[in-house]
């Protein structure tokens, strides 16, 4: 009784706070089928290792001396040491993706670079608001609209704030259905949302498709070499589903590997979610730039759409613009389904599909970039 009454005093209001955020994450993932696999280990984690001398964590216990915790010991050699597990995870990421859409209209590439735009506006924005550069710059990676990329970034460049970028990416990626709608209503008129594209896939040989993650590599290690290590294992997963002899293990990394690197990884980002780290006015203000970083991503994909528009003979519609980004196949369907709000006949999906999967490439390049440019000033 007097360890439960020693432990209840030690309660503090901010950890209190950490409860009610992580009870939320739970809430969202369970109820609201919001990124379950990683809100609610994120969540869980949060409640972890916010309860008083939480065994979780390392610390010096009187009388026992230096204890060892597993979510700092999973954070030391998964993130901190090595950043193996968001890297591990993009393997699975790659045998999950069909680059068949992309490949029919290699064009859409070009969406995926333009909707990367909103890194660079937060990462200004974060710098006028008083973070430092390299705070700044792993701020801005929410933008990339993919929480590896953003979590291996922010570890990189050794940003303090870890936990409120890991939760501000993967929360606004859950709320993508919510947060693009809005954006796209904001620069498009009803007329442009009713544009029909016929979609006339062409035939990609299988040779295409094995060469094309070779390819990319190759290009990625050349123009952004910090890049690679991303690119390569995005790249080299997606070999393994293209290449037709590794069957077993494409879907291994699909659905065993993806599922337990997401289970741990969102547990161990829980280390970074302690009440003393966690509870600030920083953290308030890294949930608004993010929100910015998705809004702006969006509204350049699209702008982009409409600039094109201006040269083409055969209109795009410009919502297809706005699944550059790397919330897949979120985007791809919120721009399906406002395709078919605004004409019931207009079918986006597969034109999405491709700007989506583009938005993945362009994504880690750009996480490779921001790293790169910031080597010089770290």
């Amino acid at each position: 009784m007097e360890f439960l009454f020693d432990s209840l005093t030690l309660i503090t209001w901010q950890q209190v706070l950490m409860w009610v955020i992580g009870g939320t994450l739970i809430y969202l993932a369970i109820s609201k089928k919001l990124e379950p696999p990683l809100l609610l280990p994120m969540g869980f984690g949060a409640i972890l290792v916010n309860l008083p001398l939480s065994g979780a964590l390392d610390q010096n216990l009187q009388g026992i001396g230096e204890v060892s915790g597993i979510i700092d010991w999973l954070f030391d050699v998964g993130i901190e040491a090595s950043e193996a597990m968001p890297i591990l995870l993009f393997i699975g990421i790659g045998a999950m993706i069909d680059f068949g859409p992309l490949l029919s209209n290699p064009r859409l590439l070009l969406f995926g670079a333009a909707a990367q735009f909103g890194i660079f506006i937060t990462v200004t924005v974060a710098v006028l608001l008083g973070f430092d550069l390299k705070d700044a710059a792993s701020i801005g990676i929410i933008g990339a609209a993919d929480g590896p990329t953003s979590i291996l970034v922010s570890q990189v460049l050794k940003s303090k704030y870890i936990g409120p970028i890991a939760v501000a990416a993967y929360s606004y990626m859950a709320l993508v259905p919510i947060i693009q709608p809005f954006a796209i209503k904001l620069v498009t008129t009803e007329k442009e949302r009713k544009i029909r594209m016929k979609y006339n896939p062409k035939s990609v040989t299988k040779t295409t498709r094995i060469f094309f993650p070779i390819i990319v590599t190759v290009i990625a290690g050349l123009v952004a070499p910090a890049s690679i290590a991303l690119v390569g294992f995005l790249m080299f997963g997606n070999l393994v589903r293209e290449c037709g002899v590794l069957g077993s293990l494409s879907d291994t990394a699909q659905k065993e590997l993806v599922n337990l690197i997401t289970l741990l990884l969102g547990i161990t980002i829980a280390a970074s979610m302690r009440a003393d780290l966690f509870v600030s006015v920083e953290t308030m203000m890294i949930m608004g730039l993010g929100l910015l970083a998705f809004i702006f991503d969006t509204i350049a994909g699209v702008t982009f759409a409409k600039i094109l528009n201006l040269f083409l003979k055969t209109k795009m519609n410009p919502m297809v613009g706005a699944a550059g980004i790397s919330a897949f196949p979120m985007s791809a369907r919120v721009v399906q389904r406002m395709g078919l709000e605004a004409d019931p006949q207009n079918h986006l999906l597969m034109h999405a599909v491709g700007a989506n999967v583009a938005g993945q490439i362009a994504s880690v390049i750009a996480g490779g970039v921001i790293i790169g440019l910031m080597a010089g000033f770290i």
